[in-house]
């Protein structure tokens, strides 16, 4: 005997799909919706490409009606989920991963704990990204300051130092190790270590201590 789709819709089963999915907006309520492909696109700000991908990739399997492929509402709650994948850039090959994990889901707290995760491992992801642009950065800056110098080695009155590393240099000061500056700055290690070197470097110092010390000298900083 077949279940009945409003049943399953209500304790957490998307007709249509396996599993359960986390609970996310969806631009249509109810189980009685059914899209065309051209409102199923519209609804979530797509291509019809891009629908075509995500059945090519396994991620989403529409129903047929003749020739026409149409979405009902687990459709569209999938969707949801894939579609706020996509917006934190999430790739494909893990999206992949977590709707499997997500359709062998054997409850809905699960399926949220297991969507939960992948969300936290993306953040941590971003936060690598993060530290890395954040320290290219800040290397295109030392370059591009030492191209228009002329110098690599400027006089301590002249020494500029951008607000991340006067920052830095305070906390340096202060005596914190570099784990505890990258906590306090929310980056990770190496980018604080990077930092740190670029600062000694600026003020041709051998270690944190003579460079804390020459900025000490130069007044960049107040001495205890």
């Amino acid at each position: 005997m077949s279940q009945d789709p409003r049943k399953n819709a209500e304790v957490g089963i998307a007709p249509g799909t396996r599993g359960f999915l986390p609970k996310l907006p969806t631009p249509y309520f109810g189980s009685d919706d059914r899209l065309a492909i051209a409102e199923m696109a519209e609804a979530f700000g797509v291509t019809h490409r891009t629908l075509h991908f995500y059945e090519e990739k396994g991620l989403l399997n529409a129903a047929r009606l003749g020739p026409m492929r149409v979405y009902g509402e687990g459709h569209i709650r999938r969707m949801a989920v894939i579609n706020a994948c996509r917006e934190i850039d999430m790739p494909v090959a893990t999206i992949q991963d977590l709707m499997a994990a997500l359709d062998a889901a054997q409850s809905q707290t699960e399926a949220d704990r297991i969507f939960e995760a992948a969300l936290q491992s993306r953040r941590r992801e971003l936060g690598a990204q993060q530290s890395n642009l954040r320290r290219q950065m800040q290397r295109i800056a030392e370059l591009l300051e030492t191209g228009s110098s002329g110098r690599t080695d400027p006089a301590p009155g002249q020494i500029h130092l951008s607000p991340i590393e006067s920052e830095c240099l305070g906390l340096m000061a202060a005596g914190h190790p570099a784990a505890r500056i990258a906590q306090l700055m929310g980056m990770d290690i190496t980018a604080a270590l990077t930092l740190e070197s670029g600062i000694i470097r600026k003020f041709d110092a051998q270690n944190r201590f003579q460079a804390v010390a020459k900025a000490v000298l130069a007044g960049m900083i107040a001495s205890e």
